[in-house]
């Protein structure tokens, strides 16, 4: 075992010294060291029920046969951090949380882990540290939250409260029905409600084979969730036996796996960043190809809030991500049979799935013989942009406006709360991409307040920063090369003309290559402003295309 390093020999013994001193009894010494990474925080919505979870998960190592050792990570909450510059950030935590797994895993010589997650980049960091150090692991996502409810109105944390400052702000609703669905919209622990980043994520996790079946989808109140934490515990023990490691589940395939579900369910569009990132940390296999092959042949048969009414509690009762594995092994020959750490159980659990067509369309029934989401190329992004497609009015696939520029998130809001931004517009943020915000910034605030005021369908946003997955709208992001770099969103001016063609996949500014190459002689070059963490971060880290790895 790897913990032989700090337990076995004379030489040891004031390593063990030290591990007595932890609780650990001497009988003990000759387990499996099995660490438990958890993100628990009072300060995250999705994590604040961890410690129960952590405690599930150590009976179930213990009675598996090894020693439990619990170890903390940071965690952001996305929606606290939106709209200020807090959101910075919460994508540069992606890989501080992956460089505190691997040191803590490395620093002790640990034999496995359970690593226990929830939230939108927590999730990922988790699964990039899985596959650096492969050791025997596997991820417990928390699991979602109960769906709001007042006045007999569903509720989620999007459409409840999000897009409730737009209704508020627009006449629709009065401050005090805002104030009743602010207090509601989120009325347990868990991540919240829709296909957001953080379910995306949960989901594609249980894809891959990394999780245990039914884990991302159990809600993070139930008694399930706490026997899927024990079984968890009770496996890695095995794992550790049979020696299978991330990088016996992670692979070209599985990832590809995890593009098609995102691709068939319209997942978050944060996805791409973290699926590349993933295959980076093992061996770079999985590229933005992929992701243009398969867009272009995956039908979407699963539509979850915010593309639709459907929420994670109902997503759960019509079979889950089980249901929809194996709806993919029968209709999409790209999709591949693989096991994980279930073992021989995967096979066997998504044989004898349950399906509720209503929710999980067959295949052959798709919502749409359109993705869930799309890669967009063009002047503005010659090497690359994400879109929903799942969140977009089919009447809006082609849309064309007028440039309306803001270099912050924060000039964009305060031109839409000043009713600046009309129908036929087409909002441009930018310097707000990995190494210009730095950090690339989640536009939910904007986003939202389009679609409260009304304007979901009659205007658009672009940026080369990116979006929640509770994202609706003609919303393009992830442009690349971003502003910083020189791109070409840093050349747009107020009036142009910008064209989105979803059918065609293009973006294209409307303005001659004389005029933009002038332009580009008076931009001014970017400069770093940022110190401590996030000024790190800003001269090492990659483009969005690449993952935004540093």
């Amino acid at each position: 075992m790897r913990s032989d390093n700090i337990k076995k020999g004379i030489s040891k013994t004031p390593h063990r010294s030290l591990l007595m001193a932890t609780g650990v009894p001497k009988k003990n010494m000759g387990s499996p060291f099995i660490g438990i990474a958890s993100s628990f925080s009072d300060l995250v919505p999705g994590h604040i029920g961890l410690r129960d979870l952590e405690r599930q998960i150590e009976k179930g190592i213990h009675s598996g046969g090894g020693q439990a050792f619990i170890f903390g990570v940071p965690a952001v909450c996305d929606g606290i951090a939106m709209g200020h510059s807090g959101m910075r950030y919460s994508l540069p935590s992606r890989d501080l949380i992956a460089d505190c797994v691997e040191t803590v895993a490395e620093a002790h010589q640990l034999d496995g882990l359970v690593l226990l997650s929830n939230c939108d980049k927590i999730t990922p960091g988790m699964l990039i540290a899985a596959a650096r150090i492969n050791i025997p692991t596997i991820i417990v996502t928390a699991g979602p939250m109960l769906d709001g409810e007042s006045k007999c109105e569903k509720l989620t944390m999007i459409k409840g409260a999000f897009e409730a400052i737009g209704k508020y702000r627009n006449g629709e609703i009065t401050e005090e029905r805002l104030l009743e669905l602010e207090e509601a919209s989120c009325p347990s622990a868990g991540a919240c409600q829709g296909l957001y980043t953080a379910n995306t994520m949960a989901c594609l996790t249980e894809v891959m084979g990394m999780s245990l079946p039914h884990c991302a989808t159990a809600a993070a109140v139930s008694s399930e969730k706490r026997r899927i934490a024990f079984e968890s515990g009770m496996q890695v023990v095995e794992l550790v036996r049979q020696n299978k490691c991330p990088r016996n589940i992670i692979n070209r395939d599985s990832l590809r796996n995890a593009i098609i579900a995102d691709l068939a369910m319209g997942g978050s569009t944060n996805s791409f960043l973290h699926i590349l990132a993933i295959s980076n940390a093992i061996d770079g296999s999985v590229t933005l190809k992929d992701f243009d092959e398969l867009s272009a042949k995956i039908h979407q048969f699963v539509k979850l809030e915010p593309s639709s009414d459907i929420t994670m509690t109902e997503f759960h009762k019509a079979g889950g991500v089980s249901a929809v594995i194996k709806e993919m092994l029968k209709s999409i020959p790209e999709f591949k049979d693989l096991s994980g750490v279930s073992l021989n159980k995967a096979s066997e659990n998504t044989k004898n799935a349950y399906s509720d067509p209503a929710v999980i369309h067959p295949y052959s029934e798709p919502f749409t013989t359109k993705p869930g989401l799309g890669i967009l190329r063009g002047n503005i992004a010659p090497e690359g942009s994400v879109i929903k497609i799942s969140a977009v009015d089919e009447s809006c696939y082609e849309f064309e406006g007028n440039a309306k520029t803001f270099d912050s998130e924060e000039d964009a809001m305060r031109a839409l709360e000043n009713d600046e931004i009309k129908a036929g517009d087409v909002i441009v943020i930018r310097y707000e991409g990995p190494k210009g915000g730095p950090g690339m910034r989640e536009m939910l605030a904007p986003t939202s307040l389009l679609v409260g005021k009304g304007l979901g369908t009659k205007a658009a946003l672009i940026t080369d920063g990116r979006f929640s997955g509770g994202t609706r709208g003609i919303c393009v992001g992830h442009i690349c090369p971003e502003a910083a770099n020189g791109g070409n969103i840093a050349l747009i001016e107020d009036g142009d003309k910008i064209r989105i063609d979803i059918n065609k996949r293009t973006l294209d500014l409307m303005v001659d290559e004389k005029t933009l190459e002038e332009r580009r002689r008076n931009l001014k070059s970017f400069e770093i402003k940022t110190k401590g963490f996030l000024g790190k971060y800003a001269k090492t880290v990659s483009d969005a295309s690449h993952g935004a790895i540093v």
